[in-house]
Formats: C-alpha cells, sequence, structure tokens
C-alpha cells in the first residue's frame, strides 16, 4: 500500500502522506512515494499537501534503519524541497498536528501554509545531534527572519499553530484547515497569471538554494554518524 495518496479533483490534486501509524514520519518509502505523486499532478492548477491522521508530519521515523550511501539518501530526501519549488502549481500546505523536523520542512517548501489551531512546528535537530537538510537554513530565515531562525533551529522549541503565524512561519490559522486549503486552491485558477508571480518571486527566493542543499548534506554526512546523535548511536 501506498504511504501517499493523490487524489485529483478537477484543477486541484491533494496529496495526502499517508503513514498515520507514524504520525507520517518520514521514511525512504514515503519519500519515493511523496516524489511519484509531484510528479504525477500534471496539468493541475495548484496542489494541496496535508497528513492522514492526528498529524501533518511528525519528522523523521527513528525507528527505520537508514541503509545504503548516505549522500544518495540525503539527497533523495532534499529532492522533496526541489521537487516542491520547481511545480509550476502554487502548492499549498495543510497542516494539523504535528509538523516536525522533516515535517516543518515539507511545508516551508510550499508556496502557501496553512495551520489547523492544533499544529506544532519545531525543528528539533540540533537537539538530537543532526542537522537540517530541507533547505530550513535558506527559508526559515526569509520567513521570519535569521534572529527567530536561529532560536527555533538552535533551541528546537516547539511552538504553537498562533506563535507560527505571528512569526510568519504560516500564512493563516484555520479551524478547518484542509476545507480553507481546497478552498484557495481553488481560488487559485481564477487568476490567469497565478503561476508568472510564483515563479517570479521564486527566482529571487531559489537563488540560493542549491548552495543551502549542498551545505546541509555536508552538515548532515558529518553528524550522522557521531556518537550520541540520535542515527549514530543506533549506528
Amino acid at each position: 500500500m501506498s504511504s501517499v495518496d493523490l487524489e485529483i479533483d478537477g484543477d486541484v490534486a491533494h496529496i495526502w502522506l499517508n503513514r498515520p501509524e507514524r504520525l507520517n514520519a518520514v521514511a525512504p518509502r514515503l519519500v519515493d512515494d511523496l516524489l511519484a505523486a509531484l510528479g504525477d499532478v500534471g496539468d493541475t492548477k495548484a496542489v494541496v499537501l496535508g497528513g492522514r491522521g492526528r498529524a501533518f508530519c511528525a519528522g523523521h521515523d527513528l525507528k527505520e534503519n537508514p541503509q545504503g550511501d548516505s549522500r544518495a539518501r540525503i539527497e533523495r530526501l532534499q529532492d522533496v524541497t526541489r521537487r516542491l519549488r520547481a511545480l509550476p502549481q502554487p502548492v499549498i500546505a495543510a497542516v494539523h498536528g504535528y509538523a516536525i523536523g522533516a515535517g516543518a520542512e515539507f511545508a516551508l517548501g510550499c508556496d502557501l501554509v496553512l495551520a489547523a489551531e492544533d499544529a506544532v512546528f519545531a525543528f528539533p535537530e540540533a537537539s538530537l545531534g543532526l542537522s537540517v537538510t530541507g533547505a530550513a537554513s535558506r527559508l526559515l530565515p526569509l520567513l521570519v527572519g535569521p534572529l527567530k531562525a536561529k532560536e527555533l533551529l538552535l533551541l528546537g522549541d516547539r511552538i504553537d499553530a498562533r506563535t507560527a503565524h505571528e512569526l510568519g512561519l504560516v500564512n493563516a490559522v484555520v479551524p478547518d484547515v484542509h476545507a480553507t486549503a481546497l478552498d484557495w486552491a481553488r481560488r487559485i485558477p481564477a487568476h490567469p497569471t497565478a503561476t508568472l508571480a510564483k515563479r517570479a518571486l521564486d527566482a529571487g527566493i531559489d537563488s540560493a538554494l542549491d548552495q543551502a542543499l549542498e551545505l546541509e548534506v555536508s552538515h548532515a554526512l558529518i553528524t550522522e554518524h557521531l556518537p550520541g546523535t540520535a542515527l549514530g548511536s543506533r549506528a
């Protein structure tokens, strides 16, 4: 069974992370399935990314045992950010429950972020002895400012939806996040130059994205096998 579901309704593609028993935690199969779904949205006009069950995405699944070449695995995960940024369609993240670590980075990669009232965001990598890998080093400071980005990354504190909105991490906090995301997605096709607007904005935002991703790979390779880290101690 696929760990990601793709539903297309007219001009809107709805992609669901579908490992609810693991709070949609990131595993290699989920990454592969998500990339496949992003490649199958066709000529839709907007994409909504959400999670089934009690959470959007609770980060890396620490029960998974990483296998194979580390660089290839990390770059494969980074391809999610690359694919999200490269889609011509605007992508709306519909976040409920946990958006932790890689889950928060999935949301950062989207063009718009809506949060349910129970949403919780965090970047706990430093507290686990790990490194961000999904371009958070580039995208997070642009959204919340350098000082607050350092606070979120260095302390790893969890923040609720209202705080995330105040910081500029999300566009809005809404009672029914999926209904609102679909409403926004259906409004986008009425604006014929929405794709051009996205492309123009991203041209400046993403100008240093590749350098940030490569630096994150280097840091991840250093931290992954250090004794005492979440992954290194298990290895």
